[in-house]
């Protein structure tokens, strides 16, 4: 995890969320990270981040099975046509078998979002983490140019 919180640090204009006990911030939140482009340094309201990391199981969201000791998952919103690029499995209901969305270190549909646009990694790792940073990287930039091109219709 320390070499991704590393590379999305270093981005230009990145803001990360990292809820922490006592923050304001709900506890399920604590120990987890979200990122936004958001230059000005604060948490933008009329958007999701671009990806997160989650550190446990969350009610609504159990089948990574983060609640198992050093479990994480990477999660990264690379669009919704750019899924396919990135995991070899067909969209819910498709009469595909569901993944293992507990597998470690293999791009993933995300649980609950990969209809819009969302992939995720448990524990990233070397088949998978120089790829998931380009992908950080991108999603990065993506969330920038959505941010200039809303500046610049106001």
């Amino acid at each position: 995890m320390e070499r991704i919180l590393s590379e999305v640090r270093g981005f230009d204009g990145v803001l990360e969320l990292a809820p922490e006990a006592g923050s304001g911030f709900p506890e399920i939140s604590w120990g987890d990270h979200f990122f936004y482009f958001a230059p000005d340094g604060r948490v933008p309201t009329n958007r999701q981040p671009y990806a997160t990391i989650v550190t446990k199981d969350y009610p609504d969201d159990v089948r990574s099975r983060l609640g198992a000791p050093d479990r994480w998952r990477l999660n990264i919103h690379v669009g919704a046509t750019a899924v396919a690029r990135f995991v070899d499995h067909a969209p819910a209901g498709s009469g595909r078998a569901e993944p293992d969305y507990g597998a470690e270190d293999v791009f993933l549909p995300h649980p609950l979002y990969a209809a819009l646009g969302w992939i995720c990694v448990v524990n990233p790792g070397a088949l998978t983490l120089d790829r998931a940073l380009e992908a950080l990287a991108d999603a990065h930039r993506d969330d920038r140019r959505r941010v200039e091109r809303r500046a610049g219709a106001v």
